[in-house]
């Protein structure tokens, strides 16, 4: 009797330290019940950049519901992250995410060890030093920039075939906020698209020097509309210039391309396509990795580089939206997708490619021959093109 006595013991024993190791593994496998999320935005939902990166959030509760909590922070300045970021890390938040350009970010990290910080990229990481739990993503923008001019040039050939413009009038006006590489990249890959259906199509540039100020940004598409450009685009946050081209098509022929947010409801007759990128990739596979205690970017699909990720079209990371098929040329939406499937198939080398020179604005010296091509974010998820190219992009001086 003694003996199956012990045998017993044993047995349950063994059981018991079975059971405790499965609901160990299980803990570690499943993950967490509940998640805290925060999310830090630099403006608020009126404006077309933070609108489109808060839709990640409603993406959130919809996978999620009531296992996610979500606080956030509006509005904050780039040097006024420290309160927030702290106020959201110390109120519970185990993952926060950032669409701003701050670098307290990434000094405060290593102050919360538990908390991950996830911030849209600002800067070349790939050569920096960052803390373990600090990351950077940003969707390939320039690909969505690329197909979306492929939609402007076909507009601006159906208007040459028509004979309202003529091929040295095809000219594009682009509202840029600020001569960072990131908007010179996404600028020139919209006029490399256009150009690659009118071949003589051009640029012409005023910088706001301001993310976000509607009467600059009104102002500045308007003297573009002025200067004679048919085609106008943006890389700014307010929908100034869009309606600068509804209110010009009175009594000219102007059409819009949006970024970030579509302008159709408040450009009806002139808005003609948008090219946006999609934060609900990354920030769900960023959520799921942490409710399931795993590492971030080994739960990523995308271009991993340390704790950076991009990617573009072949993971949804980037999508083109609302063409109107009212205003737009016969034959757009199927360039477009023969555009969209070549990014797919990862042929990324031949839209920053052709006889051009570009210079870098701030140093004439550093020069780039295109005949040899460049590879838009290789290395990091910041873009890096910083070159004008001569002869067909022109900066012009704005007082708006």
């Amino acid at each position: 009797m003694k003996r199956i006595y012990i045998t017993t013991m044993l047995t349950c024993l063994a059981m018991l330290a079975a059971f405790l190791g499965l609901f160990r593994l299980m803990n570690i496998t499943g993950g967490k019940e509940h998640l805290t999320v925060g999310f830090i935005y630099d403006n608020d939902e009126s404006t077309p950049y933070t609108y489109n990166f808060s839709m990640a959030s409603d993406a959130l509760i919809k996978k999620y519901g009531d296992r996610v909590d979500i606080r956030t922070c509006s509005n904050v300045l780039d040097d006024e992250m420290e309160e927030p970021l702290r106020e959201l890390a110390e109120g519970g938040c185990e993952i926060i995410f950032f669409n701003g350009y701050s670098g307290l970010v990434r000094e405060l990290a290593p102050e919360y060890p538990d908390i991950q910080f996830c911030q849209t990229s600002y800067m070349d990481m790939s050569d920096q030093t960052v803390p373990e739990n600090y990351h950077t993503f940003k969707g390939e923008a320039y690909q969505g920039r690329y197909v979306s001019g492929i939609a402007a040039g076909m507009k601006i050939r159906e208007m040459i075939g028509e004979g309202i413009i003529t091929p040295d009038q095809a000219r594009i006006g682009f509202v840029a906020a600020f001569p960072t590489s990131e908007v010179i990249s996404g600028y020139t890959a919209f006029l490399l698209g256009a150009r690659s259906i009118v071949p003589s199509t051009v640029m012409h540039v005023r910088y706001t020097h301001t993310w976000s100020s509607y009467p600059q940004e009104k102002s500045a598409a308007k003297q573009l509309i002025d200067d004679g450009c048919v085609i106008i685009s943006q890389h700014t946050d307010t929908i100034g210039p869009a309606i600068a081209c509804e209110e010009a098509s009175e009594t000219g022929v102007v059409y819009f391309v949006g970024y970030n947010q579509s302008m159709s409801e408040v450009a009806p007759g002139t808005s003609l396509v948008t090219s946006r990128i999609c934060w609900d990739p990354y920030i769900l596979a960023a959520v799921d990795a942490v409710m399931r205690n795993r590492d971030i970017e080994s739960n990523m699909t995308g271009h991993i580089h340390g704790t950076d990720v991009s990617a573009g079209f072949e993971y949804g990371w980037v999508a083109i939206e609302d063409l109107n098929p009212h205003i737009a040329a016969a034959g757009t939406e199927k360039a477009m997708n023969n555009a969209v499937d070549m990014f797919r198939r990862g042929n990324t080398d031949s839209v920053f490619k052709g006889n051009f020179i570009g210079v870098d604005p701030d140093d004439p010296t550093d020069t780039i021959d295109l005949r040899n091509g460049y590879v838009e974010n290789e290395h990091t998820s910041y873009p890096l093109f910083h070159y004008i190219l001569t002869d067909i992009i022109t900066i012009d001086d704005t007082d708006s």
